[in-house]
Order: structure tokens, then sequence, then C-alpha cells
């Protein structure tokens, strides 16, 4: 069995995935002051609820600024919890969020790059999904 047969025989996440998936739980304890809030959001009761606002950057910084900012922990999160479904961004409480965010990444393939592997495409969340 290869390295991604071996995670979906074990029914269990992926390094990349169970990483992504501690941002979204994290943003989602900053929305809900369970944690200190290093993310803004704010409400579209009309369109998708609750979304996660980007830090900001001036248009004119310097590239090794822009890659630091698209590495950092408060872009990361709030990219990828603005791609969660509203039932999941929504929870009100942890447990419902955890069961919620499960049933939603067991729908999306898994298949992490890893030494001796080849991904067939970027295998994070931000780059598999439409923001919501």
């Amino acid at each position: 069995m290869d390295y991604w047969e071996r995670l979906q025989h074990l029914n269990i996440l992926s390094l990349q995935r169970r990483r992504e998936r501690y941002m979204i739980i994290h943003a989602w304890k900053m929305y809900v002051g369970l944690a200190p809030k290093l993310i803004s959001f704010y409400r579209e009761e009309a369109r998708n609820g609750v979304n996660a606002v980007y830090p900001g950057l001036r248009h004119d910084a310097q590239e090794s600024y822009k890659t630091l900012r698209e590495a950092s922990f408060c872009l990361r999160a709030a990219q990828l919890f603005n791609r969660m479904p509203a039932n999941v961004r929504e929870s009100q409480d942890l447990l419902t969020l955890k069961i919620e965010l499960g049933k939603f990444l067991c729908t999306i393939p898994d298949y992490p790059p890893g030494k001796g592997y080849s991904s067939p495409r970027d295998n994070s969340l931000v780059a598999l999904l439409p923001e919501a």
C-alpha cells in the first residue's frame, strides 16, 4: 500500500490537513472569544454568514514582507475559515464544530505530497476550495 492508501485505510487525515484543521478550529475559537482575537470577523446576514478579514499589507511592500504575510498564521487561518461551509463556521460549540468539520473534511480528497511521492496537485484546502 502506498502512503495515500494507508491514510484512507487507517481513516486519518494527512499532517497537512490536520494542521489546517487546527487552524480552522483556532480561528473559530477566536470568533467566539475562547482565544485572543488575532483576526477580525464580520457578518453578512444575507449572503454567507461570518467571514474573517485578511490582515492588510501595503501594495508597495517589499516582496519579503509579502512572502511572510502569505505564510503567516493569521492569513492562512482567515483563508481557511472563509472556505468552510456556513454550518461549520456558525457552530454553537466546540464539539459540534469538530463533528461538522470532520464530516466536511472527509468529503475532500487528501493527497499530500510526501517523500518519494508526488502529489497530483496542491493539497491545501485554500487551493482546493473556493471562498464561501
